[in-house]
């Protein structure tokens, strides 16, 4: 009988493709397309500045970020903002994600007044590091300034919540609630604007700025509360003579002055809203002697009718009777316009 062989079908088999008379293991399709996949995504990562050699990333363009950085901050505070754009400029486009950087250009750009291109670095800011205090505090102050008070006070919340947490030493507490409540004197939410301001004062981080004593007695004044608000003015007025006896430069000392003088004036019409003529000429008289330290001679004018009609009327003389609304007057005249949000320097 004819011996009958049997092929051993346990013999493993590699599969094949069967192409054009070429047969190809399918295995090294699947690495062809892998490698392809690899490449395209280097080449993308390239492109948009996401992938770089380790090497390359901190000792050259790492060191030229921080160079171009340092040099357009300094140019900033020099003034040279169109020179400090194109610093920051260089540090955002080298592909190290700063959200420093960002913001300074952002503030170079609020200096400019291109308020668009501002917004823009701001919001950059924030989605690259969304616990960055001054980026939200820098964006609420321009959002003030176009009056788009929601978003102001939404981003001044978020700055304080962030603050909790990761608190920024060039923008204390005491600084962010102070410009809330500014924002809420404006929209004159007056309770809210009191309990800010206090929140502010009540900060040990920071200094004290005496225009949130004089914009809470604004507060105050507003709520018919008459007695604070004049304390207030003499809080103000008490720390602008600490901040007098160590002023170099004559604008600003001057300045501080005037801002005295109309504190004074302002308190004298409290005064009077309270029927307490005597304190109210004896702060007219103070005012007045201000006045003439500063030389302005239209102003001591105007006190010195101000404070005979004051006198005629404690004197009894009926013709000679000054009233509230004059008073009141004379120190709206010297009232500087509403403040706007300041422009922010690192």
């Amino acid at each position: 009988m004819p011996k009958i062989t049997t092929k051993n079908t346990d013999k493993p088999r590699t599969a094949t493709v069967k192409t054009n008379g070429w047969t190809t293991p399918i295995y090294v399709y699947w690495v062809i397309i892998l490698f392809f996949i690899a490449a395209t995504f280097y080449i993308l990562g390239r492109s948009h500045g996401m992938i770089h050699n380790p090497a390359t990333l901190n000792e050259e363009i790492l060191m030229q970020a921080t160079d171009y950085y340092n040099a357009g901050q300094a140019k900033l505070k020099d003034g040279d903002i169109q020179g400090a754009i194109a610093d920051l400029t260089a540090v955002v486009d080298s592909g190290v994600v700063s959200g420093t950087a960002y913001i300074a250009r952002g503030e170079a750009y609020l200096l400019l007044g291109d308020y668009k291109k501002a917004m823009a670095d701001f919001n950059s800011a924030i989605e690259h590091d969304s616990t960055n205090v001054l980026a939200f505090y820098d964006k609420a102050l321009l959002e003030m300034r176009v009056e788009d008070y929601n978003s102001a006070m939404i981003d001044l919340n978020n700055a304080l919540v962030v603050a909790a947490s990761s608190p920024n030493p060039s923008v204390p507490l005491r600084d962010i609630y102070a410009k809330r409540g500014q924002l809420n004197l404006w929209q004159k939410n007056w309770d809210g604007a009191i309990a800010d301001y206090t929140n502010s004062l009540a900060r040990p981080d920071g200094t004290v700025n005496p225009d949130v004593y004089a914009e809470r007695a604004e507060a105050y004044t507003a709520k018919g509360n008459y007695a604070d608000a004049i304390t207030d003015y003499n809080s103000a007025m008490q720390v602008i003579k600490e901040q007098l006896s160590g002023v170099t430069d004559v604008a600003e000392g001057e300045k501080l002055s005037r801002d005295v003088m109309l504190y004074t004036e302002k308190s004298a019409a409290l005064y009077l809203k309270m029927d307490n003529k005597q304190a109210a000429l004896n702060n007219l008289q103070g005012a007045r002697q201000i006045a003439v330290a500063l030389n302005d001679t239209e102003s001591v004018s105007r006190l010195d009718q101000l404070i005979a009609d004051l006198q005629a009327s404690i004197d009894g003389d009926q013709g000679k009777v000054v009233t509230i609304d004059q008073v009141e007057m004379a120190t709206s005249a010297d009232a500087e316009p509403e403040p706007q949000p300041e422009s922010v320097e690192q």
